[in-house]
């Protein structure tokens, strides 16, 4: 199957370690193709401007790649604020997964409760209000920042390490977390260390997003036509002749 991987940001780098993350845990069948965001992308989603501006380029590569030869078979946007993704999954036919809704959807699977860590305070608000909307609200315990920009988890990767265990290891002792989700795509590589440091599961939404989105392109699954996700209307159409 095709699947295509979105980084938002305009950071190749950060794409590489994504894409180096989805394609070890993809299925022998899966072709990942992953690609980073262009235009008026900035180097890091970091609050609601930066979603905003990153949401154009993401959603014309979707456009772009439904219209191609291989059309994907599930799409995945590789940010933790999940920028655009009602868009996306309004102008895609496959189905479309964001990393923060799959990270807690497979928290709340694996565990009763939880926390997620993620990079700067101004994050937190966003996210809190991301598990409300997914529904992870009472299981999601609390949500924590290391107070570290995004590009610093490539810049100082040892820092930020150490930062993501001392937070992680308040969140099992202060808020009863059973498990620990990592809020930034740019944390990947980090989660199997994490894990084995901290004694729980730490989920890594990249590595949940492609698995949740290879089980729904396996089944079948498409993205609904109906209603609120019908493709955009064509206003040309509507105009006066």
């Amino acid at each position: 199957m095709n699947l295509l991987i979105l980084n938002p940001n305009s950071t190749a780098s950060m794409t590489d370690t994504i894409a180096a993350t989805a394609r070890r845990v993809a299925l022998p069948g899966s072709r990942i193709v992953a690609v980073t965001g262009s235009g008026t992308a900035p180097a890091s989603v970091e609050g609601h401007a930066d979603a905003a501006f990153a949401i154009p380029a993401m959603l014309a590569a979707i456009r772009l790649a439904e219209a191609g030869g291989a059309p994907p078979d599930a799409i995945v946007i590789a940010c933790f604020d999940d920028p655009g993704l009602l868009a996306a999954r309004e102008i895609a036919c496959a189905p479309v997964v964001g990393i923060a809704q799959a990270a807690m959807q497979v928290a709340m699977l694996i565990s009763a409760r939880f926390s997620i860590v993620t990079t700067l305070p101004r994050s937190v608000p966003i996210i809190e209000e991301l598990a409300h909307v997914y529904g992870a609200g009472n299981a999601c315990r609390r949500v924590r920042s290391v107070d570290i920009p995004v590009l610093a988890l490539e810049s100082a990767p040892d820092a930020a390490f150490a930062r993501l265990v001392a937070e992680g290891r308040r969140a099992l002792a202060e808020d009863g977390a059973e498990a620990i989700v990592l809020g930034c795509a740019g944390m990947a590589e980090m989660c199997g260390k994490l894990s084995h440091a901290l004694g729980v599961p730490v989920i890594d939404g990249v590595v949940a997003a492609v698995k949740l989105a290879e089980a729904l392109a396996g089944g079948g699954f498409s993205t609904s036509k109906a209603g609120s996700l019908a493709y955009p209307r064509n206003k040309a159409a509507d105009a006066p002749a």
